[in-house]
């Protein structure tokens, strides 16, 4: 500092003798609290982070021991030990690894938010690829979540001298040196006194359980003693599955952890496996499930994904991919992911949502390859999940193209297998300008549907929807490959200019007075249709319903109807076929009976074309009572 600076310092601070400068005070024991009762959800995540620092522990011990032989004759394969007594009420977690001096005890433990594993990295040079789990300085407080006391015994690798740390978690600890025969040869031994409300970490299933979930996959091997003197048990070997390279991963093995990621007893009826490089690293193990998850129609619609970093659990359901794409079971390893302090949580973050779109491009890609290299296979993926995927067609315009490669369709064409686009496309019929579709909820009824018949007639092919969302993503779907798609319940059919298959040898004259019933029906139903026309696509039945020109297709109105919109997308339209017989004998009664006489047949042909559509009646009990008279005049 100039003397300059000094004379204005001085005389700032005499002009106000009040001003100053100070350091943030803590309430340590306080802190301490709010670390261990409110930094984490789960209690026992405690032994994830002890887990964690201890094999962070045997990682360092490797790093050190390549510049230094002396270490490199102590370092012994890695191993995590942890003991259980239940007469002592302990649980001890201990490691092979580069143990801690004082110095390092003091900056370790005696230092919230002071994390060795970040400051060794730093001292590196480097973050990433180093396996390192800790990065916060927070997770071994966890700890006192679950115990009355903590004891560290810990001797730093290279030197003789071994140390006991020991705190109760109410703002103070005391450090003291410990004879070398009641310490390890190197490494930690962190021992936790547990408190009158964790017995259920005395029992070894539970502990398993525990560590098998979210520590399973760390690159240290972990063993368990149940109790003194009894033989340690392996509960993880240290290896992850999606870490090695797929040429060492048999089968069998890829399906006994897709049993265990998903629960279920099939086999996977996909199995992708792939490493992203770049911006974002992370390691990806999907399986597409061979039959359906029981919560796959869930109304949260959330997808589930186990997200590990660094191999260590972070979320087991966490909703990273889209939700059409929900039935996956993957799992996802990355080092890139920013996590809150507890690490139980994900940071919102771009890297998240990228990672995600990536995921979910190259699954795509994997359904597209074995559509083509095995399609029956892929037949059986599409029965099970082709109605989840067609979600995406509606949310994610984006994929739109990527998933109508992937797509089926039953249709008209055939009753047992599926049709693509690209071969609806291919065979579509001179002058036919739109893929055409037919919506409804039940498959049975579509291929029954009278709306069919013209285009039978002419030998076009229907596509049969019968999945609820549907409705939807054909009213936003602009089309395939320059063809709009087009209902066949929706405005006037347009076929005329496409040919008949069988051109009939003579043409039927409509009945002369058909007119007259045409407004006869319009003035009769104004109360329930919005039209009333002769059909062009109707050749068998008398009668169908179809949506208006302007308006929404039968299916997603009925759809909206159920939630109480009916009335804002307007009355069908009632299409008469003239050359029907029925038609023509209600024709003739109208002009010799009257409009009046022939009320009830008119009621009675509208009620027939609503329940042909899959409806009821208007009024159950007066169609009844209509075609009772019906019957009984014909006998």
């Amino acid at each position: 500092m100039t003397d300059d600076a000094a004379s204005v310092d001085t005389s700032a601070a005499a002009a106000n003798p009040q001003a100053a400068d100070f350091g943030f005070e803590a309430d340590v024991a306080r802190l301490l609290e709010l670390m261990t009762h409110s930094v984490y959800s789960e209690r026992d995540v405690f032994l994830r982070e002890l887990v964690s620092n201890a094999a962070d522990a045997c990682e360092k011990l490797r790093y050190e021991s390549l510049s230094d032989e002396k270490l490199a004759a102590e370092a012994g394969a890695p191993l995590v030990t942890i003991s259980l007594d239940q007469d002592k009420r302990t649980l001890t977690v201990a490691d092979n690894g580069v143990g801690m001096s004082r110095e390092e005890l003091i900056s370790a433990l005696g230092t919230i938010a002071n994390s060795g594993t970040r400051a060794f990295l730093d001292k590196l040079g480097k973050d990433k690829d180093a396996g390192f789990i800790g990065q916060f300085g927070v997770g071994f407080y966890a700890a006192f979540m679950v115990a009355d006391r903590v004891e560290a015994v810990t001797r730093r690798a290279g030197q003789d001298q071994a140390w006991l740390w020991t705190s109760e978690g109410k703002g103070s600890y005391q450090i003291a040196p410990l004879p070398l025969d009641e310490a390890p040869a190197v490494g930690t031994r962190v021992t936790l006194h547990l408190n009158a409300d964790s017995d259920e970490f005395l029992e070894s299933w539970r502990v398993e359980s525990v560590v098998r979930e979210h520590s399973g996959a760390i690159a240290a091997p972990i063993d368990l003693i149940s109790a003194p003197g009894e033989a340690p048990q392996r509960i993880a070997e240290g290896v992850a599955l999606w870490t090695k390279p797929k040429s060492e991963i048999a089968h069998e093995q890829y399906v006994d952890f897709y049993r265990q990621l998903s629960g279920q007893l099939d086999e996977p009826a996909l199995i992708a496996h792939w490493r992203a490089e770049g911006r974002t690293e992370y390691t990806v193990l999907a399986f597409v499930p061979g039959a359906r998850p029981f919560d796959l129609f869930d109304p949260a619609r959330r997808s589930k994904s186990k997200l590990y970093v660094r191999r260590v659990l972070i979320s087991r359901d966490l909703d990273m991919l889209p939700a059409w794409l929900r039935f996956m079971r993957i799992v996802v390893d990355s080092a890139d992911i920013p996590l809150n302090v507890s690490r139980e949580m994900v940071q919102k973050s771009p890297v998240v949502g990228a990672i995600g779109k990536a995921i979910a491009t190259r699954i795509l890609q994997e359904l597209k390859k074995l559509a083509d290299s095995e399609p029956e296979k892929f037949a059986e993926v599409w029965k099970n999940f082709g109605s989840v995927l067609k979600e995406g067609l509606h949310e994610d315009p984006s994929r739109r193209d990527a998933l109508f490669e992937i797509a089926r369709f039953a249709s008209t064409r055939s009753e047992e297998k599926t049709r693509t686009l690209k071969d609806y496309v291919a065979d579509l019929k001179e002058n036919q300008t739109a893929i055409y579709y037919l919506v409804g909820d039940d498959m049975k009824r579509l291929r029954a549907s009278p709306q069919l018949e013209g285009f039978r007639a002419r030998g076009v092919e229907v596509l049969l929807l019968d999945d609820a969302v549907d409705a939807f993503w054909v009213t936003s779907a602009l089309g395939f490959e320059g063809k709009p798609f087009k209902s066949v319940t929706q405005g006037q059919a347009d076929i005329d200019a496409i040919p008949l298959v069988d051109a009939p040898k003579t043409e039927t004259a409509p009945p002369a007075d058909v007119g007259d019933l045409v407004e006869a029906l319009k003035e009769t139903l104004a109360e329930y249709v919005d039209d009333v026309r002769a059909s062009t696509r109707l050749t068998d039945s008398a009668v169908c319903l179809v949506a208006p020109d302007a308006g929404l297709d039968r299916q997603l109105s009925r759809l909206l109807a159920e939630h109480g919109q009916q009335t804002a997308f307007g009355k069908p339209v009632l299409e008469i076929n003239p050359k029907h017989e029925a038609i023509a004998a209600l024709a003739t009664a109208l002009r010799t009976k009257g409009r009046d006489a022939t009320r009830d047949d008119q009621l009675l042909l509208f009620d027939l074309a609503r329940v042909a559509d899959g409806e009821h009646p208007v009024d159950s009990a007066a169609f009844a009572n209509r075609l009772t008279a019906l019957l009984a005049n014909r006998t």
